[in-house]
């Protein structure tokens, strides 16, 4: 599947595609630049293989971003939300969540819900300007340097 989201004059258009096991490699490169514990090839085929939603932000020939959500009954689990580090800063975040928000609704989901690291300052701000609300905390939820623990601050949208 692949949407077109934009196409100003003179720019690539900029499009929503479905990962295929033949973007895997460009995705997990963008991981592994990206974060100091990246997602590994198997949680991506494993989210491949049940179904999540796997879709790939594209402009031109160039990979910008992607998300990873589950669904669940009246809700999605945004599990994964990357924008490669040569393009952050630059709104695809927002593009990439307004996409998810929509896909959620189109489902049938009337809730959003999402982790992220509670040291994760922009993207925390980035979800509390499109309306996600703090509700919870999950302690030592995700690995940390040194082998230690970070806590996970629990955002929620209602849809």
């Amino acid at each position: 599947m692949s949407s077109i989201l934009a196409h100003p004059p003179g720019r690539p258009e900029v499009r929503l595609e479905t990962l295929t096991l033949g973007r895997l490699e460009q995705v997990l490169e963008i991981e592994a630049q990206a974060y100091e514990f990246p997602w590994t090839r198997g949680n991506f085929t494993d989210s491949l293989a049940s179904g999540y939603a796997v879709q790939l932000l594209c402009a031109g020939e160039h990979l910008l971003g992607y998300y990873v959500a589950m669904r669940g009954v009246e809700e999605t689990h945004l599990l994964n939300l990357t924008v490669a580090p040569a393009f952050q800063r630059q709104g695809w975040a927002r593009l990439l969540l307004d996409a998810l928000v929509l896909w959620s609704r189109a489902q049938g989901a009337h809730w959003l819900w999402l982790e992220v690291r509670a040291s994760n300052a922009p993207a925390r701000a980035l979800y509390q300007s499109h309306g996600f609300r703090r509700v919870g905390e999950r302690p030592r939820y995700y690995p940390a340097a040194s082998g230690g623990r970070e806590d996970a601050i629990v955002m929620s949208l209602e849809l």
